[in-house]
């Protein structure tokens, strides 16, 4: 091995193979006895591709470009797309990024997609999620979230049916529920189609705080009776629900600190716990259409579960016991599926990223059937992760992964340590869950080590771990993650002098937050904040979208005094002064979610301060970059960054840092 200066280590992780590596398949589902999903397309600008795999074995994209299978609903997208078998094949019903209208097409009948849901008042005003196909009635019933208004918050949302024999200028639909639920998820009809559930919820709450479980009849002419709730509210999250075929409901509810498997019978209200563990078997519902288990047709239960990670498992309801599912995959994403007593996943491991796996359920065999991770370079220079326990203020668990420098032809100057950087995840109210990362291990091949924090406030933990940040936001995500920056150079495995921390979204927040708290004074010599949210008190109403436009109310105080009070003593934008070191903004010009405002404000009140920085703004990116160009120079301007404070040679990129 060749004594190199860390950070300057030669890798065959470069740039490019980061965009190619970017996103994941997701939204699984079963058409038949056929599987679909979506995957990610980032040198076709972003798109996300609907692929179908037959019965056979054979895979095919089905939707050539321009045609994204993607949906605005929160912004942050739900399930875009659906499936039935009708008289000639699949009917495939799925949402357009471009307009957000409902489509739908059948691919073994060679026709093109057709708009079926109404032309909206202004472009976008009508969001659609998580169809379901009804060919008997030849209609698709989901979320609609329609925009009223100029404002991000005028908005209402339904459950709404739209006809699939209408299209174009005479498409038609019609409203299930009204509007008073700010909230709606997860609509699932019963086998019998004589009913229908679905989750509800109304601001200040996030769907992790509360959310209700609602149930209804379904009528000859297909309207909704006896609408009623069942389960939740209370303080009570319920994350997803399903029908059994005896027409009973199973939900993730956290009822009991942990969001646990429990049954219930909609017509005598009956219940119980199908399992009770201290594991999670849900998680935040960012996500509309995410599904954590799935009922198989002998009874039993596929579920995602775990503290901290996602296995995936098989709970045998005859012996009442789970079954874990054994292979190389150490995370399964909330993404299921089930045709019969087989479950498809998505899995991935430190070493692999996200595969289509096939698992019977009654052997417990597992094998991956579509896109199978190939190694792109020598697992050699990949990182290995370290999980890790630390302690924080007032004696607290802390949970994070380590990654150390990791590369067979390097390593680093004799008695140097190497520097570090602390990744700060996104949400809050989320978690980072150790696979592989192309991005991480661009740095870790490099000679940067990576050490990611779910700080308190994190999900996988248990109700209380998540709420440690309530009302403290700014303040226990700060802090956790400059202990275990200390905790890192303390025990000598990171150059004290030489620690960054960088975020994006709610971990830009905490980076940024990180420069200006009297908390982590002193430990971080620069930072990169990717579209993040500056100042908490304009990041409210709206300033914001509407899906978190009273987020901060949970997680800094309510408005008319504390929320206020508190975002002045904590939001950088207040104490640019106390800036001292360098720092990398970067910010997507259409994001909705965190508008570029807030990092300009940063900019203007940093402005003559001296403190060197740079901002990178890209055209066309929304929250969270897509675009292969994109992704590549938000990386290489990190590492340029890098390489000016830390002192290596750099990837030749000059950030013009302004003084």
């Amino acid at each position: 091995m060749k004594r190199s200066p860390y950070g300057a280590w030669d890798s065959p992780i470069g740039t490019d193979l980061v965009a190619a590596s970017d996103g994941r398949p997701g939204f699984l589902g079963a058409v038949g006895g056929e599987l679909w999903w979506t995957e990610p397309r980032p040198s076709e600008g972003g798109r996300r591709a609907l692929v179908r795999r037959r019965e056979d074995g054979t895979t095919e994209s089905v939707l050539p470009a321009p045609w994204n299978v993607r949906n605005r609903v929160h912004e942050y997208g739900g399930r875009p797309w659906a499936g039935a078998i009708g008289e000639d094949g699949p009917v495939i019903v799925f949402t357009n990024y471009e307009d957000q209208r409902l489509y739908v097409f059948e691919p073994d009948g060679r026709r093109d997609p057709r708009p079926v849901s109404p032309a909206p008042a202004f472009p976008g005003a009508m969001r659609w999620s998580e169809p379901v196909v009804d060919v008997e009635r030849r209609e698709a019933w989901a979320v609609l979230e329609e925009h009223t208004g100029p404002n991000p918050t005028d908005v209402r949302r339904v459950l709404a049916a739209v006809d699939l024999t209408r299209s174009g200028d005479d498409a038609v639909h019609r409203e299930l529920t009204d509007d008073s639920y700010r909230f709606l998820a997860c609509p699932r009809v019963s086998p019998s189609g004589a009913g229908i559930a679905w989750i509800a919820w109304n601001h200040p709450h996030m769907p992790w705080d509360e959310t209700e479980l609602r149930v209804a009849e379904i009528t000859a002419d297909g309207g909704l009776a006896e609408v009623r709730t069942v389960a939740g509210g209370g303080g009570e999250s319920i994350a997803q629900v399903e029908w059994t075929r005896d027409e009973t409901l199973v939900f993730a509810g956290d009822r009991t600190g942990w969001w646990n498997l429990h049954w219930l019978d909609p017509h005598t209200g009956e219940h119980g716990t199908v399992l009770e563990a201290e594991a999670e078997f849900a998680g935040p519902l960012w996500t509309l259409g995410s599904q954590w288990f799935q009922i198989l047709a002998g009874g039993d239960i596929a579920a995602v579960h775990g503290r901290g990670e996602g296995r995936l498992g098989v709970f045998d309801s005859w012996e009442r016991r789970m079954n874990p599912v054994e292979g190389p995959w150490t995370e399964w994403s909330p993404g299921l599926a089930a045709v019969g007593d087989t479950v498809y996943g998505l899995a991935a491991s430190a070493h692999t990223g996200y595969e289509v796996v096939e698992v019977d359920a009654r052997s417990g065999a597992a094998k991956v059937v579509a896109a199978e991770h190939a190694d792109a370079v020598d697992r050699a220079y990949l990182p290995v992760p370290e999980h890790r326990t630390f302690t924080g203020p007032g004696g607290r668990e802390i949970h994070a992964h380590v990654y150390p420098p990791r590369n067979p032809l390097h390593e680093g100057p004799e008695g140097e340590r190497p520097p570090y950087t602390v990744w700060v995840h996104g949400g809050p109210t989320s978690a980072v869950r150790a696979v592989l990362d192309m991005e991480l291990a661009y740095f870790t091949s490099r000679g940067i080590g990576v050490v990611e924090v779910n700080y308190g406030g994190s999900t996988g933990y248990g109700r209380a771990y998540r709420e440690r940040l309530r009302e403290a936001w700014g303040e226990v995500d700060v802090e956790d993650c400059a202990a275990v920056a200390r905790a890192l150079a303390a025990e000598g495995a990171a150059d004290p002098g030489r620690i960054a921390i960088r975020g994006g979204s709610a971990g830009g927040w905490t980076a940024a937050a990180s420069l200006t708290s009297p908390a982590a004074q002193g430990v971080y010599a620069c930072a990169v904040v990717k579209y993040p949210i500056l100042d908490l008190a304009l990041w409210s109403g709206d300033d914001t979208h509407d899906f978190e436009s009273q987020y901060v109310h949970s997680l800094v105080g309510p408005p008319g005094g504390p929320l206020e009070e508190r975002s002045a003593e904590r939001s950088p934008v207040h104490h640019a002064e106390r800036i001292e070191v360098p720092f990398l903004l970067l910010q997507g010009l259409e994001d909705e979610i965190c508008p570029p405002a807030q990092a300009e404000l940063l900019l203007e009140r940093i402005e003559g301060r001296g403190v060197p920085h740079a901002y990178r703004t890209y055209e066309g990116e929304q929250h969270g970059f897509r675009r292969a160009a994109t992704i590549e120079d938000a990386v290489l301007a990190e590492h340029a960054l890098y390489a000016e404070v830390f002192g290596f040679e750099g990837p030749g990129l000059d950030l013009g840092l302004a003084p």
